[in-house]
Parts: C-alpha cells; sequence; structure tokens
C-alpha cells in the first residue's frame, strides 16, 4: 500500500470510529458518560491533529494552489462549526434543535469535504 492509500485509509477509520463513538454517545441519553464522551472528542481530535499533518506535508511536497486551499479552508470550517455545535449539544441546557441536527448533518458533509479535499491533495493534476 502506497502512502497515499495509507492516508486514505486512515481517515476513513478516523471517520468510522468518530461515527460509531457518536452513536454510542446519543444512545446513552443526556447527560452524556464522561467516558463516552471523551473518547468520542479524543478520537474527533485525533482525526483533526492527523489531517492537518497530512496537509502540512503535502503543503511541504508541493506547494498548495488556490483550490486547494480553497478545500482545506472550507473543510477546516465544517470541523470547527460541527466542534462548536456538539459543544453546545452536549450542554446541560436546552439548545435549539437546529444545533443537535447540524451536528447530525455536519459529520456527514465533513467526510464529504475531506474526501475532495484529500482527492485534490494526493492527486494533483
Amino acid at each position: 500500500m502506497d502512502a497515499a492509500q495509507t492516508r486514505l485509509v486512515v481517515t476513513g477509520l478516523f471517520f468510522l470510529f468518530i461515527f460509531l463513538s457518536g452513536f454510542w454517545v446519543s444512545r446513552a441519553g443526556k447527560p452524556y458518560p464522561g467516558l463516552r464522551f471523551n473518547v468520542h472528542k479524543l478520537i474527533g481530535l485525533a482525526a483533526g491533529v492527523y489531517l492537518v499533518v497530512t496537509v502540512v506535508q503535502l503543503g511541504r511536497a508541493a506547494p498548495l494552489g488556490p483550490r486547494e486551499i480553497a478545500a482545506v479552508a472550507g473543510t477546516a470550517l465544517l470541523f470547527v462549526l460541527d466542534v462548536a455545535a456538539g459543544g453546545l449539544v452536549s450542554l446541560e441546557k436546552p439548545m435549539p434543535a437546529a444545533l443537535k441536527i447540524a451536528h447530525r448533518l455536519l459529520p456527514y458533509l465533513i467526510a464529504l469535504a475531506t474526501a475532495f479535499t484529500l482527492y485534490l491533495l494526493l492527486f494533483p493534476r
């Protein structure tokens, strides 16, 4: 397996574990159990760090063009929005239903945006 395939597989596994741990947390109900909640957050953090390191390494190998920079920025923005929505949803205080819906939909958008971004970075034209 070459480096590009390895990065794709590792990223896919991170997303699988984020989704599974998210479902695991949501099934427990509020207040979320500390272990489940923290496992979910730490997997997401590890995925974020892994993707940042990947982008930095690829950017050093070949300069990123405007299209790649826009894709990375858009994906990062989705990540930040999802983390914020997840943090607000986890509070004891009731939050608007839109936040809960956003935190349920954003991961799918993030997975698509990440796949697109990695495609642009790993398979340049």
